[in-house]
């Protein structure tokens, strides 16, 4: 079968868009996402999203990762589908959408970046003295001293398949503090089983941690391996956290045509 896709990316974080508003690609199995995400063999992306039809929303979001599972949220990909909506005719100054985690607002602001709401988050756990974190996907966070010269890809791996995580699998982050107001982010990602150049939800949940504010308006600044994001929100207390935005580019890099066997 003809596949007709776009690649966009966030942050370096890359997928594979397909509009299926028309139900053309509910077929896909595992094993033809995880061919179509294969850098070697098929196009390459961290991921793969359908935009599909839902009625009283602009669209739904579905998720998959790259190893051909569907996946939980993904904020860079959520951000990406946003910028692919706006340019497959779906132009609106504020967006309504749903996803595995449920419903989301999202714009695109005058410099063209996009802003997307995450869910509250209503509670962080401590372990080890490091952190756990559900921001639509679950989050282990690790503050590090050398974020840059990390095998992140050992060290989060170690973590991702401790007999604590490896069954439900968890994303692993490393931060380090750079100034008051601005972290800098690896992540570790299940499904990818490596590391990612950025991490939405992981970046959304590292600046929750990492807030500057005790309680109030925060606003973190946040590097990571692929460019800069931003994220916004209101600290109740450490355990609550509401209005988070998740902000930053979404870029489109190519379309094309691609045959895949039924």
């Amino acid at each position: 079968m003809l596949i007709q896709f776009n690649k966009y990316q966030g942050t370096g974080n890359d997928f594979v868009l397909l509009d299926n508003r028309d139900n053309r690609y509910d077929f896909f199995t595992k094993e033809q996402v995880a061919f179509l995400c294969n850098r070697h063999f098929g196009i390459g992306a961290d991921g793969l999203i359908l935009l599909n039809k839902k009625e009283g929303f602009d669209f739904e979001m579905k998720y998959f990762n790259a190893d051909g599972a569907e996946g939980s949220m993904c904020g860079n990909g959520a951000r990406c589908i946003i910028k692919f909506a706006y340019n497959s005719g779906i132009k609106k100054n504020t967006y309504r959408f749903t996803a595995c985690d449920g419903e989301h607002e999202a714009e695109i602001d005058i410099n063209a970046l996009v802003r997307l709401k995450m869910n509250d988050v209503d509670k962080v756990e401590t372990y080890l003295n490091h952190f756990v974190v559900n921001t639509g996907s679950p989050h282990f966070i690790k503050y590090s001293g050398d974020v840059t010269n990390m095998d992140v890809k050992a060290s989060g791996k170690s973590i991702r398949y401790s007999k604590e995580f490896a069954e439900k699998g968890i994303n692993v982050n490393f931060i380090e503090t750079v100034d008051d107001d601005k972290i800098y982010v690896r992540t570790y990602e299940r499904g990818v089983e490596d590391e990612t150049l950025s991490c939405g939800t992981g970046v959304t949940a590292s600046a929750l941690v990492a807030a500057h504010n005790e309680n109030g308006f925060n606003h973190v600044k946040v590097k990571t391996q692929g460019g800069n994001l931003s994220v916004e929100f209101d600290k109740k207390d450490d355990n609550h956290f509401e209005n988070i935005w998740l902000i930053g580019p979404a870029t489109f890099v190519f379309k094309g045509e691609i045959i895949i066997e039924n």
